[in-house]
């Protein structure tokens, strides 16, 4: 432990900065009904934490490329208005970024959320303030998966890949971040698991924000 160097810092959002699964799930429900689906339980649903809504729309409910078209857009009809803020900070988040800032670490946040909805969520808790840039996917942006996300993010940070971490909660936050070179540290308070980032390999894991402290000597 203390052991990590890097002065970026690249977070996800859902499931590392935030408890989204409220506004995400119902938002998914709603969707369903609207699509004239049967509407399935929040454990079934569980897998939406985490990947963009093209993948949980595609492979996780087998619909065709002009379905998954429509369900995200009644997902967003209600996500835009109502669900982003079916959401709580996680404890000690706040405390955990400033300790960072404090230690001159650059942070980001690295999304496959909209970029504005990403930024909506940020005012609303008040965490902006934290983050050097805010990347997520954007209309005709192209950034359809983590690693374009992190990519973008690198670039408007003109960020040198042997200086950045990636940090998040689900495989996808690792395997974004080891196309590019880059190490992740899973968190474990989020939707992810052990056996999760064993199987993608992350470079390390932390129970809580305080453990994230700790790797980087704070």
């Amino acid at each position: 432990m203390g052991n990590w160097k890097q002065n970026i810092l690249l977070f996800d959002l859902d499931g590392t900065l935030t408890d989204s699964a409220e506004g995400i799930l119902r938002s998914a429900q709603y969707m369903q009904k609207k699509m004239g689906m049967r509407v399935w339980s929040e454990s079934e649903l569980a897998f939406m934490i985490g990947p963009p809504l093209t993948v949980s729309f595609g492979q996780g409910m087998g619909m065709s490329e002009t379905q998954v078209q429509q369900a995200i857009s009644y997902f967003r009809e209600r996500y835009f208005d109502v669900g982003l803020f079916e959401n709580k900070v996680y404890d000690n988040i706040p405390e955990t970024l400033s300790a960072l800032r404090k230690q001159g670490k650059r942070l980001a946040v690295a999304t496959s959320k909209h970029q504005s909805t990403a930024q909506r969520i940020l005012d609303h808790f008040g965490l902006t303030p934290y983050f050097e840039v805010i990347g997520g996917d954007a209309p005709g942006g192209g950034r359809t998966d983590k690693q374009k996300v992190v990519a973008y993010v690198l670039e408007q940070m003109q960020a040198k890949k042997d200086d950045v971490v990636m940090i998040g909660d689900r495989k996808y936050d690792i395997e974004g971040a080891h196309a590019l070179g880059i190490p992740a540290i899973g968190v474990l308070y989020g939707y992810g698991s052990q056996a999760e980032f064993d199987a993608c390999q992350a470079d390390a894991v932390v129970h809580t924000p305080q453990e994230l402290l700790t790797l980087f000597g704070i």
